[in-house]
């Protein structure tokens, strides 16, 4: 559920970060002491289930897929030891220290991911490649760019893209590869952690054929994937518990192994047993840092499910729980190494008491389960996002929760997602391969957050660049490591997260570059609707009662699939109003907000523009009402028209239009009642005719608000266009496979925009155009 953060939560924007952990602190403090503490320490309970399941399932393969390869020929207590201080200081490091200390404070608006950070880049650096942007939609209430005033590294970097565009698209295409790999998790994290969890069966049953582990995982699999349909709405409540208990149990059961096996694993803690480790093994062991990396699997999920909780309660649940269950469980499992080499490969449950074995085993199974459900789900929403802003072909999206906002399922990622995952587990069968790849999808991601918060820090929050130096050279340094680390494990397995992303960024860059061309073709070929008119006698043009809804890519002028109706079937609708559906770059764009209302040429002509703007995380087209809205917007517009243009005409001058006719489309607020009574007339069946203006049960009522009403009780049409894109023959080969086989491909295969406006075949249109690229 998205929730809003507490009252009083300190500034996501500081103006200083030399101060910032004090100002943290005292945020704590004040927190602490205030009414809403109940509140904080609930969502931190809340967020076990959601944001820490794979996170805390770690634990389960991570000493497993370090000492795999020819370091298990090293297996001694400096070795394990060594290996432990990494995991403690790669824990404090990146987890503890950069997200929930830095990137946390990074959120726009509330919300949190890649898109986040590239969001607040394109608002406040003008880096966004989304067409049809405006300079009304920089009045957004989301939309704030405020700040301390410029530094010259924001104003140089701000310079540096305006004047290189191939800059801002390799910026896209970073975004879109910290993207892919995130998608890529959605494969590897259900696939090793049930896997890893099911593997434990083992242990009793060491006659049991590793066929067998394998076959119960993928029946878990799909079980899993088969239920998404029903949403998480209905179990949700049970994950908390879950991951409670497991968290619970690993670090009970880490405190026993060190008071039973060593006691001195405290040692460990200190970094001079990493360099002890490195010099002792050498190039293996710096091979087996892709294995330790696996310990912060799952960090990138506290800032990318920020949205919904509140920081504070993140943060909470990190730093009082999760984090020093970690810990104790990691310390516990080096203690038991320690005074058992032989058991490396089956550690966490050789390690595990025999009077609790198997009720461990059942809670590591379902957390595993609990783990792989919030990644699939942050999925289907990261792929939602990526249709929001023209990166991802158009897919079904399901809301499965009509009380839980943003609880979405997608038919076709999920499939494909337990295709994928069955794939990897029955073709590579060993935990240690598959951690290969995820370490890699891994260290990328969080490398590629760590230069996008580097930028933040420069051009959003408008700090030295020393700052920004230092939390890339701190943090990136550590990254870099661990990424050269997994690259070399690129055979054994590493190439499955680079494969995937491969093929996935291709799809998302080709397709946004077809629909930027598109977008192109419409701007240049868009007509005049004097022109279209000029031509109605000519033509015998007729207008025919009902409304027409064209949908275009265009927030001025009169789409070319227009222009090509006219001229072939000379009528139109009695009401035309010209829909642009668009995508802005802030998080939530509310009802308020949403429609933009103008009118093209002569109030005769009953020609309205409306533009629908929403958010990149905002759920399209989920409105069930979206004709008896757009017909109170279009009338409250009508009824309030001289008033807003007489507010909004020294900002019109400067608007682009149609050879002097007025198409400036305006936000039209309406209070409560009067549109309620706007409402109830969209109601009125019988309508009889009026003289100026009449009044029905309330405010005066123009004659064209009740000839739009006549219209709306006449039916309403869809007219849309069915583009078709080739490319020159002039173009490169290249450039003709992406577009006339791979953007063909997938604009033929993907949703339609009748599908995804759930438009009834009798009600639509659909005109058919080629345009070249």
């Amino acid at each position: 559920m998205r929730q809003s953060q507490e009252d009083g939560a300190f500034c996501h924007h500081p103006s200083c970060l030399d101060n910032y952990l004090i100002k943290s602190l005292v945020s704590y403090i004040l927190h602490w002491k205030r009414p809403s503490r109940r509140a904080v320490l609930t969502l931190a309970y809340q967020s076990l289930g959601i944001v820490y399941g794979d996170l805390s399932t770690s634990p389960l393969y991570v000493y497993k897929t370090t000492f795999s390869g020819k370091l298990s020929l090293h297996e001694n207590d400096e070795e394990v030891f060594g290996v432990l201080s990494f995991i403690f200081w790669t824990l404090t490091l990146i987890p503890l220290f950069k997200y929930i200390y830095f990137v946390l404070s990074a959120d726009d608006n509330g919300e949190g991911g890649t898109f986040a950070l590239y969001s607040l880049l394109c608002r406040h650096a003008r880096l966004c490649i989304l067409p049809n942007q405006q300079a009304s939609d920089e009045e957004l209430s989301a939309y704030d760019v405020e700040g301390t005033s410029e530094t010259w590294p924001s104003s140089m970097l701000k310079d540096f893209f305006t004047q290189h565009p191939r800059f801002r698209n390799g910026l896209l295409v970073v975004v879109l590869l910290g993207t892919c790999m995130t998608i890529g998790d959605g494969v590897l994290t259900p696939t090793i952690s049930v896997l890893s969890a099911v593997s434990g069966i083992s242990v009793k049953a060491t006659n049991l054929h590793e066929n067998y582990i394998v076959a119960i995982s993928c029946a878990i699999l799909v079980v899993l994937f088969s239920l998404q349909h029903h949403g998480t709405h209905r179990v949700g409540f049970i994950f908390a518990p879950i991951v409670t208990a497991w968290l619970l149990c690993i670090s009970g059961i880490g405190v026993y192994n060190i008071i039973r096996w060593n006691p001195s694993v405290f040692h460990a803690l200190s970094p001079v047993y990493m360099f002890r480790f490195l010099k002792s093994t050498g190039f293996e062991g710096w091979m087996s840092l892709g294995g330790v990396v696996l310990c912060i699997t799952g960090s990138e999920t506290m800032f990318g499910n920020l949205g919904h909780f509140s920081p504070l309660s993140i943060k909470i649940a990190f730093t009082f729980l999760v984090y020093p269950c970690l810990i104790l469980a990691y310390m516990g499992e080096a203690a038991f190494l320690s005074k058992h080499h032989e058991d490396i490969q089956r550690s966490f449950y050789k390690a595990i008491p025999e009077a609790v074995f198997w009720p461990v085993f059942i809670v590591a199974t379902l957390a595993a389960v609990v783990g792989s459900q919030a990644v699939i789900s942050a999925t289907f929403s990261l792929i939602s996002q990526c249709c929001a802003l023209s990166c991802f072909p158009h897919v079904k999206v399901i809301h499965t929760s009509s009380k839980i906002y943003g609880q979405i399922y997608i038919p076709e990622v999920n499939w494909i997602l337990m295709c994928l995952c069955l794939a990897v587990t029955i073709g590579l069968r060993d935990t240690n391969m598959i951690g290969h790849a995820y370490g890699l999808a891994v260290t990328i991601v969080i490398f590629v957050t760590t230069c996008l918060m580097s930028l933040v820090i420069l051009i959003v929050w408008k700090q030295k660049l020393i700052m920004a130096l230092m939390f890339l050279v701190l943090f990136g340094s550590v990254e870099l490591l661990y990424i050269s680390a997994s690259f070399i494990k690129i055979p054994e397995g590493g190439w499955i997260p680079l494969v995937l992303s491969m093929i996935i960024m291709s799809v998302m860059y080709i397709w946004n570059y077809g629909t930027l061309r598109k977008h192109e073709h419409d701007l240049e070929n868009k007509v005049s609707v004097h022109r279209i008119l000029e031509l109605g006698p000519t033509l015998g043009m007729v207008r025919v009662p009902g409304i027409g809804l064209i949908y275009a890519d265009l927030v001025t002028g009169v789409p070319a699939i227009f222009g090509h109706f006219a001229t072939n079937l000379p009528a139109f609708h009695q009401v035309l109003v010209f829909i642009c559906v668009k995508s802005v770059p802030v998080p939530y764009v509310s009802e308020e907000e949403r429609f933009l209302i103008g009118r093209i040429g002569p109030k005769e002509f009953r020609i309205f523009r409306c533009i629908v703007r929403y958010g990149y995380k905002d759920l399209q087209h989920e409105n069930n009402d979206f004709e008896n809205v757009l017909v109170s917007k279009i009338m409250a517009f009508v009824e309030m028209e001289e008033q807003i243009l007489a507010q909004n005409w020294h900002s019109c001058s400067n608007q682009e239009s149609d050879a002097e006719l007025v198409d400036f489309p305006f936000l039209v607020r309406t209070n409560q009642a009067h549109a309620k009574h706007l409402s109830s007339c969209s109601d009125i069946h019988v309508m009889k005719p009026y003289e100026n203006h009449q009044q029905i049960n309330g405010p005066l009522i123009r004659d064209e608000t009740l000839e739009i009403l006549r219209a709306k009780e006449s039916g309403v049409v869809y007219i849309l266009g069915h583009s078709y894109a080739k490319a020159k023959k002039s173009s490169s080969l290249i450039k003709k496979l992406a577009i006339d086989v791979v953007f063909a491909f997938l604009s033929k295969n993907c949703r339609g925009p009748d599908v995804i406006l759930s438009v009834p075949n009798s009600l639509l249109l659909e005109v058919g155009m080629v345009y070249y690229v």
